[in-house]
């Protein structure tokens, strides 16, 4: 597991105004580097494990899809603990980036990464479960896929994106919250705006984890 800081930063609203985006500096961590090109074509990469549970590339077999909440099953067990000694903290309230897609238009196998992250800090001390503590109501665009067409409807990230189109818990209010994502790349803004909502909520402080962190040239 390795750190980094997910840094104050501004961006556009939807009217085009610059507004921050991310109004602090937060503390992040995340357990490998996610590299782009084919590799998430290659069995037992780091891109191919994301890109499976993402489930929407490829439709991958249940056994396919089993293997991959097992191995990132592993790499939570590993990490989770030790982000909860680094921090020191006695409790820590864990939430998780919702996908683009509304929870209605979901589908069970697109809930995996959740469902696996909901299963580890339920067997973990000093975790509580906030899976579902950040819903999303209204779609959004895929960014990953939006250069190819197939971002689906919705709009692409902008500042406050999460707090018009997610429902957030009053259960995080005062918590020291852990969020995570299964993916982090730099000037998307999708994580930060999900820090800052949660902030803007009542959030005591908010930690970020990532399963990958996307490096690819002039983004580091």
């Amino acid at each position: 597991m390795k750190k980094m800081t997910i840094a104050a930063n501004l961006s556009c609203n939807r009217q085009g105004e610059v507004k921050s985006c991310l109004t602090r500096d937060v503390l992040g961590f995340y357990h490998d580097d996610y590299h782009g090109g084919g590799r998430w074509k290659i069995d037992g990469t780091m891109e191919n494990l994301i890109c499976t549970l993402k489930n929407d590339r490829v439709k991958y077999s249940e056994s396919v899809l089993q293997d991959s909440m097992k191995r990132l099953g592993d790499i939570l067990k590993e990490d989770l603990p030790a982000v909860l000694r680094e921090l020191g903290y006695s409790s820590i309230r864990v939430c998780v980036v919702p996908r683009s897609k509304s929870e209605l238009h979901l589908k069970e196998d697109e809930k995996l990464f959740r469902q696996t992250v909901q299963n580890v800090v339920k067997q973990t001390f000093r975790l509580e479960d906030g899976t579902h503590d950040i819903i999303r109501h209204t779609n959004t665009r895929t960014t990953h896929s939006n250069k190819s067409g197939n971002g689906g409807d919705g709009d692409m990230p902008y500042v406050g994106i999460t707090n018009d189109t997610c429902d957030i818990s009053d259960a995080v209010i005062g918590k020291v919250v852990l969020l995570i994502d299964d993916l982090y790349t730099k000037s998307v803004n999708i994580d930060e705006d999900c820090i800052q909502a949660l902030l803007d909520k009542g959030a005591k402080e908010v930690v970020f984890y990532s399963v990958g962190r996307t490096i690819r040239r002039g983004l580091i």
